[in-house]
């Protein structure tokens, strides 16, 4: 009859104790627990991409790089058919470079440059009001905060940001072409 207590004061113990371990394993979040408003207005849950690799970029359409949006149109399509996604996320944090709402936004990015890969809604990127995945990539890589507009953040098949690339580091560079090779295997 002692062993029967025993086995279950484990028992009682191992449920108490799985919630608790239940929310440690939660807490590792990835990237793919995030989702943003499309600028079309339906979400874009990156759920649908796990286990593919993302270039998740801070845009804007009256910025020195905005052009950036061609190099990043050429990846998409070299890429894409490979795993990556490319996503565009319009924020005007720097010097108010992204003023207008979705249909500026929409003329430059897709009539312009012609921009086929995925577009946010404009969302803030840094300080207390930005965006659930941009407050996550500053816990994951704290010293690689976007600084300015097109800042490019790898995020691996494994849900978390492998490579950071500043605004002037354009996506064609070597350096963003061989990380996203790596990523893609």
């Amino acid at each position: 009859m002692s062993l029967d207590r025993r086995h279950l004061l484990a028992m009682a113990l191992a449920s108490a104790a799985s919630p608790a371990l239940g929310q440690t394993a939660m807490s590792e979040r990835t990237a793919y627990g995030f989702s943003f408003p499309a600028l079309t207005g339906e979400p874009i849950a990156l759920a649908a991409y796990t286990g593919q690799p993302l270039l998740v970029v801070n845009t804007a359409s009256l910025c020195g790089f905005t052009p950036q949006y061609a190099g990043l149109q050429e990846l998409w399509t070299m890429f894409r058919e490979r795993g990556l996604v490319v996503i565009g996320v319009p924020s005007n944090d720097f010097g108010s470079q992204e003023p207008g709402g979705a249909t500026e936004i929409s003329e430059t990015a897709h009539r312009q440059y012609g921009v086929t890969f995925p577009m946010t809604a404009k969302v803030e990127v840094r300080g207390a009001d930005a965006h659930p995945f941009y407050k996550w990539a500053a816990l994951e890589r704290p010293k690689d905060l976007p600084r300015w507009n097109f800042h490019k953040y790898l995020v691996g098949r494994d849900g978390h940001i492998a490579e950071v690339f500043a605004e002037r580091v354009t996506p064609t560079d070597t350096r963003v072409i061989t990380a996203i090779a790596r990523q893609l295997g």
